[in-house]
């Protein structure tokens, strides 16, 4: 009996050990992780799109105490202020203890989704059916979007510089969308084409109406009706198209999955499960930290972080270096001891295609945070890497605080691959490590993660801003 205790303890110490994390938490703190659950999923809903997250974001964070920063202000330890990209995209900040020059505590998530957008001139008739064309945004599998209802969310900016918010098919009383499949009785040679052919991307057409305008006669008489419909409702015409940002997304909302409830499906998921966690994480600490924590929620990450909105541009640049002014720092100064937890999801082991997946490296469902030292494709093409005192850091962070981590990679190293924001803020000298939820269906209409592990990624971000 002995020497089987001691062989347990040597067990103990010495190999790395997954365990599922409801086997590990008490009662107390499974009501903790529904509880935070069903405010992640209320986010969900409400930000469908990039502007829909920075909206709610700046609801949650107002009445948190936040203000908006304005450049010369006095910033002193305890202050919280934030600051909007084009509505976009938003930088928050809690003032540290710490000076400047030690450095800032890092979190950073994008709040884009691939989705399907409008095309500049997307409203036309055919055989008196309307459609509006789309252009597919981010990474899909375009035939995952045929035959599911969709909804329209967006702004269009008039040429007098006012903006109007577009939003057909969220509320009981709105009309849903739709992109029409092929029938399987006359799909015989559809179906030999491969599954990335099936669907062309200038086939997701949404069909938008049927309805000819009453006492009109000759062509386009549905798209007239249509576009009456939308300038009764917007006061919009055709041409406002051109400079409007309408996107089509599923129609559904987040909803709890399996018997036990102990999974979310939704929309969005990738990576506003990790945005929403690196937000929460920031509007509930307590008093102020050590060191100035900072929650960055960025654009296109989707498309590789490009534009005046993305993780590329100058806009984070210039948050800190307001920051910096204020105390007279240097910002290369304060960036050089900085780290940042670049928090983007991961794939989940699925057993249903365990060809693509190396199980031992794999993140699973339910035992916690997915730390990633590197992601990237083949031969770490587009990652940044991080050093091995940077995943040291964390995990003594982690473990500390008894919050559930595991290591993970995508999947097998020749079977593709993908990126985050960690190379580009990398690029700044910030010693940043990846860390997220893992998500089965990624990139899918309807995403599934374990509440558990979203739960884990909160604490985490909290533990990072903590330091």
């Amino acid at each position: 009996m002995q020497d089987r205790t001691a062989a347990g303890q040597l067990r103990d110490k010495l190999l790395y050990q997954k365990k599922n994390g409801w086997d590990v938490v008490d009662q107390d703190k499974e009501q903790e992780i529904f509880g935070y659950c069903e405010g992640y999923k209320r986010f969900l809903d409400r930000g469908k799109t990039e502007r829909g997250c920075v909206a709610y974001a700046m609801e949650l964070a107002k009445a948190a105490g936040f203000v908006e920063l304005e450049r010369g202000m006095t910033l002193t330890p305890g202050m919280k202020v934030y600051r909007v990209n084009r509505g976009r995209a938003v930088n928050l900040a809690v003032i540290g203890s710490a000076p400047m020059d030690q450095g800032v505590s890092i979190v950073a998530a994008h709040i884009d989704s691939p989705r399907l957008d409008l095309k500049p001139t997307p409203l036309y008739e055919d055989s008196e059916l309307a459609f509006l064309k789309t252009h597919y945004y981010g990474g899909i599998r375009k035939y995952q979007w045929v035959a599911i209802p969709l909804e329209l969310r967006g702004v269009v900016a008039l040429k007098d510089g006012s903006l109007v918010d577009v939003s057909v098919g969220s509320a009981p009383e709105d009309p849903q969308f739709t992109i029409d499949d092929l029938l399987p009785h006359l799909g015989a040679d559809h179906a030999k084409k491969p599954l990335g052919e099936a669907i062309p991307g200038e086939s997701l057409n949404i069909l938008v109406g049927s309805r000819p305008l009453r006492g009109e006669e000759g062509t386009n008489r549905v798209k007239l009706m249509v576009l009456q419909l939308l300038h009764q409702r917007y006061g919009i015409t055709e041409a406002d198209f051109i400079s409007a940002e309408i996107e089509a997304v599923p129609a559904f909302n987040a909803t709890d999955i399996g018997f036990d409830r102990s999974l979310i499906g939704a929309y969005g998921q990738d990576d506003r499960v990790c945005a929403y966690a690196g937000l929460k994480a920031l509007l509930d600490l307590g008093g102020t930290p050590c060191r100035t924590a900072v929650c960055v929620l960025a654009d296109k990450e989707e498309i590789g972080s490009e534009g005046v909105s993305g993780m590329q541009s100058a806009f984070f640049d210039t948050f800190m270096n307001d920051l910096c002014d204020s105390q007279n720092v240097k910002v290369r100064a304060c960036l050089e001891k900085s780290f940042c937890l670049s928090c983007d999801v991961t794939a989940a082991y699925d057993p249903n295609f365990t060809e693509v997946y190396e199980k031992n490296n794999s993140a699973m469902v339910n035992q916690g945070v997915g730390l990633c030292k590197y992601t990237g494709s083949r031969g770490k093409a587009g990652a940044s890497d991080a050093g091995a005192e940077a995943v040291a850091y964390v995990r003594r962070l982690l473990d500390d605080r008894n919050i559930l981590w595991q290591m993970a990679e995508l999947g097998k190293v020749d079977q593709g691959g993908g990126g985050t924001v960690a190379c580009y803020m990398a690029n700044r000298n910030i010693d940043t490590l990846d860390a997220g939820v893992p998500v089965l269906s990624m990139h899918s209409p309807f995403e599934t993660v374990s509440k558990l592990d979203c739960y884990m990624t909160y604490a985490a971000c909290k533990a990072v801003y903590e330091g």
